[in-house]
């Protein structure tokens, strides 16, 4: 049922590329690109930072979808699905965190980044 529902999510968002932003949530963070939904991504971040210092967990839940939904969006902005990060998720599965973490090369771009297991 989980990777249904995010393939579910995956295929809405997909199809909300070609809506009106005026008509669509997610079609307006479409139009207006990569830094507003990495803006929102950030946003909701914070938020599931304090709803877990607060402790109450139906909050942490509740903030941890707005993260993951925000984070499917940029998923499918960069032309990428759920099933790109479950198959990395699966690739890491059974290594220790230390051993994936150097296993890693850093990429070109920076420092590294990401999390082990």
């Amino acid at each position: 049922m989980s990777q249904d529902i995010l393939q579910a999510l995956a295929e809405v968002l997909e199809q909300r590329k070609s809506q009106s932003a005026e008509n669509s949530y997610v079609a307006s963070l479409y139009s207006k690109g990569l830094d507003a939904i990495l803006k929102k991504i950030g946003e909701e971040a914070t938020e599931t930072v304090i709803a877990a210092k607060g402790g109450d967990r139906g909050q942490i839940v509740y903030e941890m979808a707005d993260l993951w939904f925000h984070c499917l969006v940029l998923l499918a902005q960069q032309g990428l699905g759920p099933e790109a990060v479950l198959a990395e998720l699966a690739r890491r599965f059974g290594l220790s965190g230390h051993a994936e973490k150097a296993a890693r090369s850093i990429p070109s771009g920076g420092p590294e980044t990401g999390a082990g297991a």
